[in-house]
């Protein structure tokens, strides 16, 4: 995640809220402002888990969607920016 964001491949980055230790994660929403990738505090690690279809996630960056997708994740990202 963390060399996406530094060459800007990542779209979005998701960060869970529930990390423990949270030093894993606590870096990132500075990375990301200093790098201007739009990210989001999701509610917990299994709602990424999910989305990667694994049974917890910390974080999760995207670089592609589909096509069919694409208007979701523009959404995503203004809402992030904002």
């Amino acid at each position: 995640v963390t060399t996406l964001v530094e060459e800007k491949k990542a779209s979005l980055v998701l960060i869970a809220c529930d990390v423990d230790p949270i030093e894993l994660v606590m870096w990132l929403p500075a990375l990301c402002r200093k790098m201007e990738v739009p990210f989001m505090i999701v509610k917990d690690k299994a709602r990424l888990g999910a989305l990667v279809h694994q049974k917890t996630a910390a974080v999760v960056a995207l670089t592609t969607v589909g096509k069919e997708d694409s208007a979701q994740l523009k959404l995503l990202t203004d809402l992030a920016n904002e």
